[in-house]
């Protein structure tokens, strides 16, 4: 096997980073072992997932998560990838134990866990990185041969969604000193605040998120309306059936990076017009989801500063929008907070408390 190396995350958290194992060959063809193929009815899975293939399901988006129940002692997972993205593994909901997988170009499998006790367990295996980075094929579970999946619970739960940007996508949420922000390896969508709301609400979550992008103006040539009916978020062809998932919940984090970049715009863009491009995007959303309770949020980084032009822009617009009838729309600002660069796990955490609770009392939920 290849080498183990830690990942450090500060704060309480422990986990381990782990490479695919050498030995792939002889697991897949080791008579010990079955894969539990990415098609089994067994499989629970979580957010914009391309099954044109069902067998090689494509996962583009953070958050993205596919969990099983099963009997046994060992799991491992396939998994096709040009090397760029991380996953989490959570084994019995244990997050704090949680094995990272740094993947490997091509396709690889990845051990998880050995020697567990022979009874029930879950594995839960979720996307860290976000659109920025290419997509991975989830090429199913390896489970002892003795082994079998179980039946996963299903229930009805609340139906969350966010849009956003680095925030959202949880962009260097584990670098405590600000300095490596653009390691992928510092990036978790598991402790962003969306995903952490989510789970507060005991939620299905879905993150439509992107690093960089904006409502009027992004770091690239690519802006949130653009992006956010795509199932691929690379591919401008590419289209989402909003049918498949209607969301109770829909949160919008967006304007960061428009308030660092507008100025770049020739010509710059009137108070007037960035409140009708949010209205705009709002109403689009809204077309879609005609039920959904939507939170227009803003925070936590510059943006929100103490005289910043940008909360007022949100709230104007959900003013108007209140003022044309969609009275099921909310406001909400995350305090500025005066960190390096993104937000930490600490200051997600704080985010989350804050939008959990509102949720919970603006919904009586």
């Amino acid at each position: 096997m290849m080498g183990i190396k830690p990942l450090c995350m500060g704060l309480v958290f422990l986990c381990v980073t782990i490479q695919c194992t050498e030995r792939k060959k002889t697991i897949d063809s080791n008579q010990e072992y079955q894969l539990i193929s990415p098609d089994h009815k067994g499989l629970v899975y979580s957010g914009r997932i391309d099954f044109s293939n069902p067998k090689e399901p494509i996962l583009y988006w953070a958050g993205t998560s596919v969990a099983a129940t099963f009997q046994g002692t060992t799991i491992r997972v396939k998994l096709e990838d040009n090397g760029e993205n991380y996953y989490k593994a959570i084994i019995d909901g244990d997050a704090a134990g949680a094995i990272e997988i740094d993947c490997h170009a091509g396709a690889n499998t990845y051990t998880v866990a050995d020697h567990l006790e022979d009874r029930p367990h879950t594995i839960e295996l979720v996307r860290r990185t976000d659109s920025t980075s290419p997509a991975t094929k989830f090429l199913g579970f390896l489970i002892e041969r003795n082994g079998h999946l179980l039946e996963s619970p299903t229930n009805d739960r609340l139906k969350i969604e966010f849009y956003g940007n680095s925030i959202t996508s949880g962009h260097g949420v584990l670098d405590e000193s600000g300095e490596n922000n653009d390691n992928r390896a510092t990036w978790d969508n598991y402790y962003a605040y969306g995903a952490i709301t989510s789970r507060a609400l005991n939620a299905d979550y879905r993150c439509i998120s992107m690093s960089g992008i904006g409502i009027i103006k992004s770091w690239y040539p690519l802006t949130m309306p653009e992006m956010y009916n795509r199932l691929n978020p690379n591919d401008k062809n590419s289209r989402w059936d909003f049918a498949l998932w209607t969301p109770d919940v829909v949160v919008i984090n967006l304007f960061q990076n428009d308030s660092w970049l507008i100025e770049q715009m020739d010509p710059v863009p009137k108070e007037k017009e960035i409140i009708d491009a949010y209205k705009n995007f709002v109403s689009t959303i809204r077309g879609h989801y005609p039920e959904a309770s939507v939170f227009c949020v803003l925070g936590n980084m510059s943006a929100a500063v103490e005289g910043s032009p940008w909360p007022g822009y949100i709230e104007s617009a959900v003013d108007q929008l209140r003022d044309f009838g969609d009275q099921n729309l909310y406001f909400l600002i995350f305090p500025y907070r005066k960190t390096k660069a993104h937000p930490t796990v600490v200051e997600q955490k704080e985010m989350a408390d804050m939008l959990t609770s509102y949720i919970k009392t603006t919904l009586k939920i």
